[in-house]
C-alpha cells in the first residue's frame, strides 16, 4: 500500500513537471518588422549622422557635484534648438531650461484624456581615460568600420538624438501625437542628478503634473548570450528591460580599542577583528531571491529559447531552486540578478608599523534586491559578523525601487515591447532588474511604472567600453535607434498596445 502511494506521488509530481515545461515552451507570437521601405521609418540621413557626430563632440563632462563642464552643456543645448527646427518651433511644443542647463520638453497630444508619459536621458559623460588606446579621439564623433567613435555614444547621447531625430520626424510630417509627452534631459545624471533631473521632476510638480503612464529612460541594452551561467546561453538577441532598480546601502564598519606597542600585542587587534567580520560577510552571501522577483519572469520567458533541460529547471523553480541558485551564483552577472551583493570597497586601519592601531574601519557597498529591504540587509550583516566589537554605522542609502508592471495588461510594458520587436523583430523582450543606479530615483513619485532599457546592440565584449576605452555604436544601431524611439512615440498614442506593425494612415 506504502509503496503504491509513493509511485502516485511520484507520478502526480512529475505530470506537474512535465505539463509546467510544456507550458513554458509556448514561444511570443510574431511581430510585423519595421522596414526600410515603410513610410514611416527614419533614414540615417547624412543631416542626422552628422548632428550625432557633432553631438559627440561637446565635452560635457560630469566629474562630481557641482564639478561639470558648463560651457560644453550650455553649447550643446545651443546647438540642439538651432538643429532641430520643427521641435523648437512648433506651437505644440514647450522648452524649459532647469538648474540652466535640463531641458525639459512638453509635447501637446490631442487628446487630453489619455495620460501622458516621459521619455528620459542625460546630456553629460563621464571623463575619457588613456586617451592614447582609443582608436579614435574620444570626443571626435570619428567613424572606423561603421561604427561611431565617441564618450556618450552609448552612454547615452544616442537616446538624446534619438528622442530629438524622432520627434523632429514627427512634427516635420505635420502630425499631432494623441497623448502628450514630455521629456527630460537632464545635465548631471553621472553625478547624481541633484540638479537636474531632481529640480526637472520638482518643477514637473509646479506644472501641475501628478501622474505618468510610464517613463521610459536609459537602461538594460540588446545583447545575446545574456544567461552565461545556466548552461547553454540563450543564441537569440535579447532585450532586457529594467522594471525595477537595486537600491544601495553603504556600511561603515569600525572596531576600535586602546592602542598599544607591538611588542606586546593583544590576541586579536582592532584589524584582526575587522578582517574576520569581512571574511564571514564574503563568505555568507545575502540569501538568493530566486522565485522573488522579477528575474524569476526573465528566466521564464527565456525559457522556450532554451533546451529541454534547461527549460524543465526554470519551468519549476519553485522545486529547482537551490540548484538554479548556486548556478547563478557562480557568474557575477547572474549572481547579482538574484540577491544582494555585498563589495567591500575601502579598508583602512594603522597609525605606525609599531603601534597596535586603535582604530580599524571598512567600508562595504550592497546593491539591495529589490525583494528587500535596506533594514533586512543590515540585520542579516549583524547576525552574520555575530560580534558586538565590529560596529556598523549606516553612511547613506537609496531604498530599491518599486517594481513596475509587466504582465500583457501593463501599457508601458507593452508599448517598449512592441517597439522593440518591430525594430529588432527577432529580439526575445523580457522583464528584469536593472543593477546599476540611474536618476529615475527623482521621478518615483509620478508613477511605479518606470522602465530602463537602452536600444543599443552589445556585441561580445562591448560592455567594456560603457565608462571605459573605445566607447562607440554602429551606424545601423543608430539608425535602430531614432526608429525605436519614433515607434515608441506611435505605439504610445495607442489606448492598447498590440504587436502589429501599425502603417500611421497620417503619413
Amino acid at each position: 500500500m506504502l509503496k503504491a502511494v509513493i509511485l502516485f506521488g511520484v507520478f502526480v509530481l512529475l505530470s506537474v513537471l512535465v505539463s509546467r515545461t510544456v507550458y513554458f515552451s509556448q514561444k511570443s507570437s510574431p511581430v510585423m518588422e519595421c522596414k526600410t521601405t515603410d513610410a514611416d521609418f527614419i533614414v540615417l540621413s547624412n543631416l542626422r549622422l552628422n548632428r550625432f557626430q557633432t553631438a559627440l563632440q561637446f565635452q560635457t563632462i560630469s566629474k562630481s557635484a557641482e564639478d561639470y563642464n558648463r560651457e560644453a552643456l550650455q553649447n550643446f543645448g545651443d546647438f540642439i534648438v538651432k538643429n532641430f527646427p520643427h521641435l523648437h518651433n512648433s506651437s505644440l511644443v514647450e522648452l524649459e531650461y532647469v538648474g540652466n542647463y535640463s531641458l525639459l520638453y512638453g509635447v501637446k497630444g490631442s487628446n487630453p484624456q489619455l495620460k501622458p508619459y516621459l521619455l528620459m536621458s542625460h546630456l553629460d559623460v563621464v571623463p575619457a581615460t588613456n586617451l592614447e588606446e582609443w582608436d579614435a579621439p574620444p570626443f571626435s564623433g570619428d567613424i572606423l568600420n561603421d561604427h561611431i567613435y565617441g564618450r556618450g555614444s552609448i552612454d547615452v547621447k544616442q537616446c538624446v538624438m534619438g528622442i530629438l531625430e524622432a520627434v523632429e520626424f514627427l512634427l516635420s510630417t505635420g502630425i499631432q501625437p494623441k497623448r502628450s509627452f514630455y521629456i527630460a534631459f537632464g545635465h548631471d545624471e553621472e553625478v547624481q542628478g541633484n540638479s537636474g533631473a531632481k529640480m526637472i521632476s520638482k518643477r514637473l510638480k509646479e506644472k501641475g503634473v501628478h501622474t505618468l503612464e510610464f517613463i521610459s529612460d536609459e537602461g538594460l541594452p540588446l545583447t545575446e548570450g545574456i544567461i552565461p551561467g545556466i548552461g547553454k546561453a540563450v543564441a537569440r538577441q535579447v532585450s532586457i528591460v529594467g522594471v525595477s532598480e537595486k537600491g544601495q546601502v553603504l556600511l561603515r564598519l569600525s572596531v576600535q580599542d586602546a592602542p598599544g606597542h607591538s611588542s606586546m600585542p593583544p590576541k586579536e587587534s582592532t584589524i584582526g577583528i575587522l578582517a574576520k567580520a569581512i571574511h564571514k560577510l564574503e563568505s555568507n552571501p545575502h540569501p538568493s531571491m530566486l522565485g522573488y522577483g522579477a528575474e524569476t519572469a526573465m528566466l521564464e520567458q527565456l525559457a522556450p529559447e532554451m533546451n529541454v533541460i534547461q527549460r524543465f529547471v526554470i519551468a519549476n523553480i519553485w522545486l529547482f531552486k537551490p540548484l538554479l541558485s548556486w548556478i547563478m551564483s557562480q557568474k557575477p552577472l547572474t549572481n547579482a540578478m538574484i540577491r544582494t551583493v555585498t563589495a567591500v570597497t575601502i579598508f583602512n586601519a594603522g597609525v605606525k608599523n609599531n603601534i597596535i592601531p586603535p582604530l580599524a574601519e571598512a567600508v562595504v557597498n550592497h546593491r539591495v534586491h529589490p525583494s528587500q529591504t535596506i533594514e533586512e540587509v543590515v540585520e542579516y550583516d549583524r547576525a552574520i559578523i555575530a560580534d558586538s566589537r565590529v560596529k556598523i554605522k549606516i553612511e547613506s542609502f537609496t531604498d530599491p525601487h518599486p517594481i513596475a508592471g509587466f504582465t500583457d495588461n501593463d501599457f508601458g510594458f507593452q508599448a517598449l515591447k512592441t517597439s522593440i520587436r518591430q525594430v529588432w523583430p527577432g529580439s526575445l523582450v523580457v522583464p528584469g532588474i536593472m543593477l546599476a543606479n540611474t536618476d529615475t530615483r527623482h521621478y518615483l513619485n509620478f508613477t511605479s511604472n518606470v522602465y530602463r532599457f537602452s536600444p543599443t546592440y552589445m556585441f561580445p565584449g562591448d560592455q567594456n567600453r560603457f565608462h571605459g576605452i573605445n566607447e562607440r555604436i554602429s551606424i545601423k544601431n543608430y539608425e535602430q535607434v531614432i526608429n525605436f524611439f519614433y515607434h515608441l512615440i506611435r505605439n504610445s498614442d495607442q489606448t492598447g498596445v498590440t504587436s502589429v506593425h501599425v502603417h500611421h494612415q497620417d503619413l
